[in-house]
């Protein structure tokens, strides 16, 4: 297995375990729900939970790979709101608390970077 390979299904296996503990525990992802979002926090949840493991599908594929990696780096940017208000909402929590949910925010752009190399190393439609 090429090492092209292997960071493709790493990430695939990253999207796969986020997206399914958004419905295995779902009430930790509707707390960081932006309150200006439409509708209820537990559909933004599911739904998140659900474009994850969409997206993992289509990164683990060859054939889809390299839409569904250029689609996980703008997932992972669009989630970013989520992460800033979970920062902003333990930033009165205990230190290891406060410094997780800081940690996240620096987090998204190797997240990003990561999705945007999948792309770049994936064969168009192969």
């Amino acid at each position: 297995m090429s090492r092209s390979e292997r960071s493709s299904l790493l990430l695939a296996g990253l999207l796969a375990a986020a997206g399914v503990a958004h419905f295995a525990s779902p009430r930790q992802f509707d707390a960081i729900v932006p309150r200006a979002l439409p509708g209820s926090p537990r559909t933004w949840t599911y739904a998140s939970g659900a474009a994850e493991l969409a997206l993992a599908a289509g990164v683990a594929l060859p054939r889809t790979r390299k839409a569904a990696a250029l689609a996980t780096a703008a997932f992972f940017a669009g989630v970013f709101p989520a992460n800033v208000k979970m920062a902003v909402d333990w930033r009165d929590r205990p230190a290891p608390q406060k410094a997780a949910a800081l940690g996240r925010l620096p987090l998204q752009v190797p997240l990003v970077l990561w999705a945007r190399g999948v792309a770049r190393s994936a064969k168009s439609g192969s």
